[in-house]
């Protein structure tokens, strides 16, 4: 089972015992979970201390280790060297390939995303969601338009109220998409590593302060599953994380999202989107494995999500 594990305790100490990740507060043991069902770490806490072992534990399982700011936004990420079998030469496809064919990857990616968030605003009964199936048609190939951006000028007035503004540094709606984003680009970022890709060498994304570009590019049809999860909370009048919310977004790794027809949780279709990369990378032909937009019903399942997942280790 894929289990998010959130460290939100300050003082804690990770280290690993028999197949286990165990957590302890002042040389007491607080929790454990099996290193095998761990999808990733998020830590939040400060005086955090773990083990050599932990690091290469998760590593060798392809989990990531996700480290967040005070704003609930990754600031570093740990993922193993080593993931697919064919992983040098599909590296080397992924650094040799044109910058016609990573165009075209953006438009299809770019697309997804806006008609996301256009289903997305139909399922709300937003009115202008009729608009955003036709800005999807609009991308060209590199998005030289920055159709992108304009669709956010429309989206996000849409559905979080005309006074939001999308502002990583500050809190309330701002931080609950801060920390469900960072699960998904923890999700996206195993799934780039198990596919044998290098997190650093993107499609759009390029900022040489960036290692994990790649994955900040594949995130981006996801987004729109954190957001109406966040919209939601935003009607419940929330504005802190607490841990039970926390694992609602956990909770989004295992929504079903259909693919060709069939259902797979998000974590499958970050690694089948990932997959379908690769193969691009290495046939020079521009097509990737998308999933479909979420019916109306299953929005509103997915806005619904509890947090009745058991409780993850080291919240208080």
């Amino acid at each position: 089972m894929d289990r998010i594990v959130d460290i939100a305790t300050d003082g804690l100490r990770l280290s690993t015992y028999r197949g286990f990740l165990i957590v302890s507060q002042e040389r007491q043991e607080v929790g454990r979970i099996a290193l095998d069902d761990i999808h990733a770490v998020i830590l939040h806490a400060h005086g955090v201390t773990w083990t050599g072992n932990v690091v290469t534990q998760l590593a060798t399982r392809g989990a990531p280790i996700v480290f967040c700011g005070a704003n609930h936004s990754p600031v570093a990420v740990t993922l193993p060297l080593e993931g697919h079998h064919a992983q040098n030469a599909r590296m080397q496809a992924q650094w040799s390939a044109s910058k016609p064919l990573a165009k075209q990857l953006w438009r299809r990616i770019v697309q997804a995303k806006i008609v996301m968030q256009g289903s997305l605003l139909e399922a709300r009964g937003a009115a202008g969601a009729v608009a955003f199936p036709h800005i999807a048609r609009r991308v060209r190939s590199g998005d030289p338009d920055n159709v992108e951006a304009q669709a956010a000028r429309r989206y996000w007035p849409l559905l979080m109220g005309k006074d939001f503004r999308r502002d990583r540094d500050i809190g309330g709606s701002n931080a609950l998409l801060n920390y469900g984003y960072a699960v998904m680009r923890a999700t996206v970022a195993r799934a780039v590593v198990a596919a044998g890709l290098h997190p650093t060498i993107g499609i759009q994304h390029a900022n040489r302060g960036n290692a994990f570009a790649l994955a900040d590019d594949l995130v981006e049809p996801f987004r729109p599953l954190v957001d109406a999860l966040a919209a939601r909370m935003a009607t419940e009048g929330v504005e802190g994380l607490d841990p039970p919310l926390k694992r609602r977004f956990a909770r989004l790794i295992a929504f079903d999202l259909r693919i060709d027809g069939e259902a797979s949780p998000v974590s499958v279709a970050a690694q089948r989107l990932a997959q379908s990369l690769a193969r691009a990378f290495e046939t020079g032909r521009p097509e990737l494995q998308l999933f479909e937009p979420p019916t109306a019903i299953d929005w509103a399942t997915l806005a619904r999500v509890d947090d009745g997942t058991p409780k993850p280790v080291g919240e208080t």
